[in-house]
């Protein structure tokens, strides 16, 4: 992941960078290696996943107990990049930045 940010709605984000990788295969599942602290939580999140791709435009990550097991909405689809948005079902906005490798 080359970046993770969590904002309000017009107020400045907390972002970090390079918090791990999240790794794909073409069946619908993956593994996330993820390891962070961001607003004085610390997460790590080493679990496998199911994903599915929806239009074009969306992609849903299920994962049991992971932040990141929600549905995304793809903001840009880069041949090398990507960038993602969701909200954690409050007014925070989460937005992630990936990188392939």
């Amino acid at each position: 992941m080359k970046r993770f940010e969590i904002s309000n709605p017009g107020e400045p984000g907390s972002g970090l960078s390079n918090i791990g990788t999240i790794s794909f295969s073409n069946k619908g599942d993956g593994v996330k290696n993820i390891n962070y602290t961001i607003l004085g939580v610390h997460r790590e999140d080493k679990s496998p996943f199911k994903w599915t791709w929806t239009d074009g435009k969306y992609i849903t990550i299920e994962s049991d107990g992971s932040d990141f097991s929600k549905t995304w909405i793809i903001i840009e689809n880069k041949k090398k990049s990507q960038k993602w948005k969701s909200t954690d079902g409050s007014n925070l906005v989460q937005t992630l930045e990936l990188e392939k490798r």
